[in-house]
């Protein structure tokens, strides 16, 4: 990414009036969690705005150099959960999504539209995999995020 071209006058940065451009499939998941395709350079100034504290990257395929830079000199922590490759990239990140809305006692039905929303098609095998998630949820009450249901077995 080019440093910003700075007006001489007001020292603000010139492109300040272009649009702000999100990834493809940019969507807010929850307060401070955000899903989306791969970034690219005309999204910069949009991901800027949004304060990341990391990105994890959903794939099997190693993060473009480019961007690994860009969130380096922005203070973006950078996770990878290495996947089989055979997942396409919007049905790896609609399950993570759906497993979350799981853990937020979300209806099933409601869980199913919103991967059905972002998929490109729609996966069976996805689907049965978001209905029978089930894993315990182990936290300390007091680090609870504001997110995620509170669980009986909470301590």
């Amino acid at each position: 990414m080019q440093a910003p071209v700075l007006d001489e006058t007001t020292g603000e940065d010139r492109d300040h009036n272009q649009p702000l451009v999100p990834p493809l499939n940019f969507a807010l998941v929850e307060a401070g969690i955000y899903r989306s395709g791969h970034p690219n350079p005309k999204n910069y100034r949009f991901l800027k705005k949004l304060g990341l504290k990391s990105i994890l990257f959903v794939a099997k395929e190693d993060y473009p150099q480019e961007m690994l830079a860009w969130l380096q000199s922005n203070g973006i922590a950078f996770y990878q959960y290495r996947t089989a490759g055979n997942k396409v990239a919007s049905h790896r990140v609609g399950c993570l999504v759906g497993c979350l809305r799981k853990l937020q006692n979300w209806s099933l039905s409601s869980i199913l539209d919103e991967y059905k929303r972002f998929a490109a098609k729609q996966n069976i095998a996805d689907q049965e995999f978001i209905e029978l998630f089930a894993a315990p949820v182990v936290y300390k009450d007091a680090y609870r995020p504001g997110w995620l249901a509170a669980a009986p077995c909470a301590k």
